[in-house]
């Protein structure tokens, strides 16, 4: 008696464990903002809500699962070839829909939290990232990594990250040089980057010194301002699409008292690969140093 006892409380345990955790197909999982999401297993469908995660996908050779993407996922060019449903912030819930996901990857800065929980109340399991930094970055890698059956690719993605990092660190520990650095993303208004970006940890990790750090994470400046913090080097990048670069740089030249001008240390960079938190922001930090410590590289190929 005593053993068909154990036997069944062990039993309703299973039951119980099983009712609250999935049925086999899914499972809880929380995500990056806290929330409980129940996610399937082995997830087939999927729709990435942000560029930044289509990439993610894609490195972690999960690609076939992706049914649908954001309007600028372009990395890599074969994402271009995927539906689109709106933009990051502007999503077509009813393309999303019609894609029938099972499972939904956002991200918290840009996703409009009324249309997460629109697909959620439409039974359709949205699971948030929120890659605020390089940490957070690998730590999304991670996360989607264990939600894909990915999770060896994803640590060597990490680890390769991390190693590459590390790299940069130690290069540029042996100058004590800061190289007073303008970052402009922004043509009309000039626009630049406070503490709170990717683009300020990056400028920090190359070994330079932010301009414009500070608590307003995307502060207006005028020329005159530019001026006076006189850059040691000044690069140029947009997240406006189809602006002329290279007349923006033509148009700083003029102005021969600023050291970056002086010195031809004006630079333009991709700005999907510095300012989207994918692992291409890697691809930036290695480009980043170089521009703004090149002497750190003259004795190597």
């Amino acid at each position: 008696m005593k053993k068909l006892l154990k036997f069944l409380g062990i039993l309703i345990f299973l039951l119980l464990f099983v009712l609250q955790n999935g049925y086999g197909s899914d499972r809880k999982v929380t995500d990056r903002l806290g929330r409980v999401v129940r996610v399937p297993i082995d997830p087939v469908r999927v729709v990435s809500l942000a560029p930044s995660v289509t990439e993610v996908v894609y490195a972690l050779g999960q690609d076939q699962r992706l049914q649908g993407v954001t309007q600028f996922s372009n990395y890599p060019p074969e994402a271009m070839n995927l539906p689109r449903v709106g933009s990051y912030v502007h999503l077509d819930v009813e393309k999303i829909v019609s894609l029938r996901p099972d499972l939904c990857l956002a991200i918290k800065d840009g996703n409009p939290i009324d249309v997460i929980r629109r697909l959620e109340g439409l039974n359709i399991p949205v699971y948030a990232v929120d890659p605020k930094n390089l940490d957070a970055v690998m730590e999304m890698i991670s996360d989607v990594g264990e939600l894909l059956d990915a999770i060896q690719q994803s640590e060597m993605i990490v680890k390769n990250m991390k190693e590459r990092i590390e790299s940069v660190k130690s290069t540029v520990s042996v100058t004590l040089d800061r190289p007073k650095v303008f970052f402009q993303i922004g043509i009309s208004p000039i626009v630049s980057v406070g503490t709170e970006t990717f683009l300020h940890e990056l400028i920090t990790l190359a070994g330079g010194y932010n301009l414009t750090h500070g608590g307003v994470a995307y502060p207006r400046m005028t020329i005159e301002q530019v001026l006076n913090m006189a850059p040691d080097v000044l690069i140029i990048t947009s997240m406006t699409r189809g602006q002329s670069f290279e007349a923006v740089k033509a148009q700083w030249k003029r102005w021969k008292s600023i050291p970056a001008v002086k010195n031809d240390r004006i630079y333009l960079v991709d700005s999907d690969i510095v300012d989207r938190p994918s692992p291409r922001l890697v691809d930036g930090l290695e480009i980043l140093v170089r521009y703004i410590n090149p002497e750190l590289f003259k004795q190597k190929p």
